[in-house]
């Protein structure tokens, strides 16, 4: 049963539109929500004058709270501020530049609302109005990437209007700029996902925060993804595997090197095979060492403090 919706919001530098940004979410009684609502904000740092907006605008919104953070610490980590600080039943995020529409939210909630099957709901920007070669390709190449390397299949992971279930958002914890990854750190959980179509705005104030670099982050991120999901607590298959052929190549190089030395007298000492032996067999036994060294950080991260190495799935 949904008692208190939350909208969480979390802006960087946005002080030309924070006033209608919160005149937008505080019209959503009359786009069709019913429920209860707070609305979040959380100031991510910001040095324009957003801060000292938002303080004036809270004085005459009751049900407007506004998180300020010490520094910019980037859109995930403000993202998780919100969550820690919110109440509600239900999650609602979205972007503060004016281009999420709050007519989507009720839609949302009515979808989990209806469908108790149903944990996240990710918005689409079908109609997306972004310039097409710094927005929109690099982002089609992002999204297929993550697709193809998660198996969560969705049209747009950059997307912030999403909806979520409490009982979800309290099974994991954001860090980096893992915001963009939260459907496939959901799906591990067992959270049942759904994409809908959502309206998108032209940004008409202020300037994107994000470049075509974000694909060499998105890349990297991805690498963390994979290797958090798949080797997280048995890192030793992770770097045993490639240390153990490392080591084994490097071992048969001396060997044979030492059978021609031995059977035919051959010099052996500035041949590059010696050396190549020598760097496999190094590299080898340091990445076994770091496997091993793997498996005493995840108990010790464990067992001291009672965490489990798994997640119960979400109750229905």
């Amino acid at each position: 049963m949904i008692k208190l919706v939350s909208i969480i919001i979390p802006v960087f530098n946005e002080v030309d539109a924070i006033e209608k940004l919160v005149e937008n979410t505080q019209n959503l009684r009359n786009l069709g929500l019913n429920f209860e609502y707070e609305i979040i904000i959380v100031d991510d740092g910001s040095t324009d004058g957003t801060g000292a907006t938002l303080k004036e605008i809270q004085l005459t919104n009751q049900n407007l709270h506004v998180v300020s953070l010490a520094r910019n610490y980037g859109q995930s980590t403000a993202l998780q501020a919100g969550f820690d600080y919110c109440s509600g039943d239900v999650l609602i995020t979205m972007d503060g530049d004016l281009q999420n529409d709050p007519a989507d939210i009720p839609k949302i909630i009515d979808i989990l609302k209806d469908n108790n099957e149903i944990d996240l709901v990710a918005g689409w920007r079908k109609d997306r109005q972004d310039s097409t070669l710094n927005r929109k390709l690099p982002s089609m190449f992002a999204n297929y990437l993550i697709s193809y390397t998660t198996g969560i299949k969705l049209r747009d992971y950059g997307c912030s209007l999403k909806g979520y279930r409490r009982e979800l958002v309290s099974k994991f914890r954001l860090y980096g700029e893992m915001h963009r990854f939260i459907p496939a750190i959901a799906a591990e959980v067992g959270a049942k996902i759904i994409e809908i179509p959502v309206k998108h705005h032209p940004r008409i104030t202020g300037k994107s925060k994000y470049g075509i670099d974000r694909t060499l982050r998105v890349i990297l991120d991805l690498i963390w993804i994979q290797f958090s999901r798949r080797y997280m607590h048995r890192p030793i298959h992770a770097f045993g595997g490639i240390g153990l052929t490392m080591l084994s190549a490097g071992l048969l190089i001396f060997l044979w090197l030492f059978f021609e030395k031995i059977i035919f007298g051959s010099e052996i000492g500035t041949r590059p095979l010696l050396t190549l032996g020598l760097l496999l067999t190094l590299l080898g036994t340091q990445l076994l060492a770091v496997g091993l060294l793997g498996e005493l950080l995840i108990r010790i991260y464990h067992e001291p403090s009672g965490r489990k190495q798994y997640q119960i799935k979400l109750k229905k």
